[in-house]
């Protein structure tokens, strides 16, 4: 089963976003680009409203957003219902998003992780499961 992901990023997170796609393709993931397309000024809400809306309506599993900091894109997100966007900088926060809470948007900061983290953060985030448990009490009332 191919899994589909939604990826998107302003002007800040652009180039990480090109080689999270590229690797995300490359490990066999379908990929939809959101954009932005360049390095040019975007608004952030311009990419996280349709990527967190094609989420929520199970278009895709999981979004992956960048910005700057990562504040705007989550802002944007968790306004829809179901996306639990998840702002995530270190392994174990990134475990955490989808083993306690379910979080079915990533959210990276990228003027403030390498790279190299962003794409290591990627794969951890499609590759953890959710424990549910006692954790799914807590989702659900959310």
């Amino acid at each position: 089963m191919e899994i589909k992901i939604a990826l998107g990023s302003d002007h800040a997170g652009y180039t990480t976003k090109e080689l999270i796609r590229k690797n995300l393709m490359e490990k066999g993931y379908q990929v939809e680009d959101f954009g932005t397309y360049s390095a040019d000024s975007v608004d952030y809400p311009d990419i996280a409203h349709p990527l967190s809306k094609a989420v929520e309506q199970h278009r895709f599993l999981f979004g992956i957003l960048l910005c700057g900091s990562g504040n705007g894109m989550a802002m944007v997100s968790n306004k829809y219902k179901n996306i639990r966007a998840a702002l995530c900088w270190n392994e174990e926060i990134t475990k955490l998003a989808r083993a306690h809470n379910d979080a079915n948007i990533l959210i990276l900061p990228a003027r403030f992780i390498s790279p190299e983290e962003a794409i290591c953060y990627s794969e951890l985030f499609l590759t953890t499961a959710f424990e549910g448990g006692r954790h799914q009490r807590r989702v659900e009332k959310i």
